[in-house]
């Protein structure tokens, strides 16, 4: 199950419709006779790979997979049924498929007179789909609130320059979060005054092979000559303040996982209305006693009343701190 963790990791996907799943098949004896990994919308599942390596030898062997096989035809057929074709005769799982439309391919399984366990590894599993678990079981997106401040919680100077307030290598994290990712969200105000393209680099400092959708909320208009709107990534102007009607528009689109990189004002409404699922904040070993906060006033009065994270981590990127968790 460990490796078939790793596999699902490693499949270098955004975090879409689809969620990331890996599969190992085990010949009797114990060895590992085929692997596979879902690698997008439309492509082969973990399982049908791992069959398809396998061959004729599937007939007898164990199939282990971080996801309960789904049992409904989509792009691709369900994977219960290749499953029982390939004449398997045990399934191990970690994490219960959640998805109403695909759940049920363990007991049609076991219908089918295959041996089946599933909650192995299971918190280890459902770590790698978080966005799309959560995604699916409330019907909106997952949200994490990136921002990066100095070290006395300002987003820009009094003059209003930010950048670059971090380091370098917390400027290449943060690209990678914008790959991960299916939308990025920034409000009018911070595209009339800085101007951002929203887009995710790769190493080398060129564009991805795939962008997130960029997403503009407010009713303020965006200049035709801003970098938000041309052809290197899709942009959605979301004429609205209210936070559910974006996260239900974009719920519409099959968005997952939102990476909100607004100002003050956007973080501070998405905070009131618990929208907010994951905050990552870095922190530049740099005062400025003055400029934007990184927070708006979202109505806390008292300290008892303030938005506290849970499972926190706290490393160094560069020069930076990354301060994450759960709220």
């Amino acid at each position: 199950m460990r490796r078939a963790i790793d596999l699902a990791v490693t499949a270098d996907i955004p975090d879409g419709p689809n969620p990331r799943v890996g599969c190992v098949l085990l010949a009797s004896d114990g060895t590992v006779i085929g692997e596979g990994r879902h690698l997008g919308a439309g492509t082969a599942h973990a399982e049908v790979q791992a069959l398809q390596q396998a061959g004729a030898a599937a007939r007898g062997a164990t199939a282990i997979v971080t996801l309960e096989p789904c049992n409904h035809t989509g792009r691709t057929g369900p994977c219960s049924e290749a499953l029982i074709a390939a004449g398997v005769e045990r399934v191990v799982f970690a994490q219960s498929d959640p998805h109403a439309l695909a759940a049920g391919g363990a007991a049609r399984l076991r219908d089918a007179g295959i041996d089946v366990e599933g909650g192995v590894l299971e918190s280890q599993a459902e770590h790698i789909n978080i966005a799309w678990t959560h995604a699916v079981t409330t019907g909106k997106p997952f949200v994490t609130w990136k921002v990066a401040s100095t070290l006395d919680g300002r987003v820009a100077a009094a003059d209003g320059t930010s950048r670059w307030i971090t380091g370098e290598a917390s400027r290449a994290e943060v690209h990678r979060w914008r790959r991960q990712c299916d939308a990025i969200a920034v409000g009018t105000g911070t595209v009339a005054i800085d101007d951002p393209h929203l887009t995710a680099r790769d190493h080398t400092g060129q564009l991805a092979d795939i962008q997130p959708l960029r997403v503009i909320v407010g009713n303020g208009e965006i200049s035709d000559g801003a970098r938000v709107l041309d052809d290197a990534a899709p942009t959605l102007h979301l004429r609205t303040h209210e936070v559910g009607e974006v996260l239900a528009a974009l719920a519409q689109r099959d968005v997952r996982h939102l990476l909100l990189e607004g100002g003050p004002r956007l973080a501070a409404a998405f905070l009131a209305a618990g929208a907010v699922d994951e905050v990552v904040w870095y922190v530049a070993p740099l005062m400025l006693g003055g400029g934007p906060p990184a927070l708006a006033d979202m109505g806390v009065g008292t300290l008892a009343d303030g938005v506290r994270l849970r499972d926190v981590r706290v490393e160094q990127v560069g020069e930076d701190a990354r301060i994450s968790g759960r709220i």
